[in-house]
């Protein structure tokens, strides 16, 4: 089966392994944790797709990254490491 063009932002943190449950991806998403394209977003079922960058704050952890691809399940992490690659933060 082909990935799809889009998906929803929760639902890509949760294949892609960093939240544990949709659940947890949504309340990161709503909280303000997660940024698209340098543009701060509060809606879970918002779309994204590969060459978008997300700036994603866990705790004091801040980590950009590109996404490659969307997905099509929540594999074994070696698979959710091949839908993004990391960014470093600019200077």
């Amino acid at each position: 089966m082909d990935a799809p063009e889009r998906i929803r932002i929760d639902k890509w943190l949760w294949q892609a392994r960093f939240c544990k449950t949709r659940g947890l991806a949504q309340d990161a998403v709503q909280g303000g944790k997660v940024r698209l394209n340098g543009q701060r977003i509060e809606k879970p079922g918002r779309g994204v797709g590969p060459g978008d960058v997300l700036t994603v704050r866990f705790g004091a952890q801040v980590r950009v990254l590109r996404i490659l691809e969307c997905g099509t399940r929540r594999g074994p992490a070696s698979e959710a490491q091949g839908l993004y690659e990391e960014i470093a933060p600019e200077a």
